[in-house]
């Protein structure tokens, strides 16, 4: 048995469970894995990670659904992900099989820390692959780590969700054109934290960025895609080559048609903004995140709302129902263990 948690009071912040699950590449193959109750590693401080940035990660989530069974969510799209991430920086690919089934091992191994249902937390599951070859010189490591650990994390919003304001970042992009904004690789996130501390200084929750190459259209956010819903309805997205594929916001666009509402994904122009009815930030931490205001140097977009927009909110809940078994589950997108 755990220790006791307070299930009620979760943050969303590292805690260690019982185990993680770790595979070791090698003269060209991985080996099948070893589930270690050490959080720590020893690597090299010549490891490639450190000087050449081949480390990438992905997040997913498991359920403690209505029925008490424990369930993940979507794990084989983590998997295609980290393999496009790891295709783009000369990373080996992990058969995508291999991946849900290790996603099932860790999770069941950490069952009885999945928070308990109407608790509104969950197991986020934390993929992290990188080179581990001692390398002085500029190249590809011949050598990886790809660890899955699991952390118990509550309800990101207390007493419900609230709109949040965010800043345009207009003095620094988070990837360049024909970069790596399009993978989850994390010098993308580390580049984006300048940004995030200014936004914070002008008391912003997140910051937006536009695209790198001419400034003119929205890419995402700092953490998470960028969705707006229009006044007459349209649920919109960004249509960009250096933002993230997000798995959240291509669930979002499936509900929403299944909701009846047009999806459409493509260019945005930062003028647009003031013309959205909501806008979110959509992402595993949090699903949805409303933003109520946008700061655009001395311009500042109000959307009036205090509470999440209806719209969105008929989102959340659809999303979050299909999550922990409230809703059918119609595209096959719950694994249980």
């Amino acid at each position: 048995m755990i220790m006791d948690i307070d299930w009620e009071n979760l943050g969303f912040k590292f805690m260690p469970a019982r185990s993680n699950i770790r595979f070791h590449y090698a003269d060209g193959k991985w080996d099948d894995g070893t589930l270690t109750g050490s959080y720590d590693i020893t690597v090299s401080v010549a490891a490639n990670a450190f000087h050449y940035g081949q480390a990438i990660f992905e997040g997913g989530k498991a359920f403690r659904c209505k029925d008490g069974k424990v369930r993940i969510f979507r794990p084989e799209e983590n998997g295609r992900r980290l393999n496009r991430s790891a295709s783009h920086l000369l990373m080996p690919e992990f058969p995508v099989d291999k991946f849900v089934e290790a996603v099932k091992t860790v999770v069941r191994d950490n069952a009885d820390f999945v928070p308990p249902y109407g608790t509104g937390g969950a197991l986020y599951i934390r993929p992290v692959m990188f080179g581990t070859t001692p390398q002085i010189g500029v190249g590809a490591s011949l050598e990886y780590e790809l660890i899955i650990m699991v952390v118990p994390v509550g309800a990101y919003y207390k007493g419900g969700i609230k709109p949040v304001d965010a800043m345009i970042s207009r003095d620094y992009d988070r990837a360049a054109p024909h970069g790596t904004g399009h993978i989850k690789a994390a010098g993308n996130y580390a580049a984006s934290l300048i940004s995030s501390k200014q936004a914070k200084e002008r008391g912003c929750a997140v910051a937006l960025f536009l695209d790198p190459a001419t400034h003119t259209f929205i890419d995402e956010f700092g953490t998470s895609n960028f969705l707006a819903i229009t006044k007459d309805g349209k649920y919109v997205t960004s249509e960009s080559d250096s933002i993230l594929a997000s798995i959240t916001n291509n669930s979002l666009m499936t509900l929403a048609a299944d909701l009846g509402m047009p999806v459409e994904r493509r260019k945005i122009r930062a003028s647009e903004l003031a013309d959205f009815a909501e806008v979110a930030a959509c992402g595993t931490a949090v699903v949805l995140t409303p933003v109520g205001r946008i700061f655009n140097g001395d311009e500042v977009i109000d959307y009036h709302f205090t509470e999440i927009g209806p719209q969105l909110k008929k989102l959340y809940d659809e999303m979050t129902g299909v999550q922990v078994g409230e809703r059918p589950d119609r595209h096959g997108w719950l694994t249980e263990i």
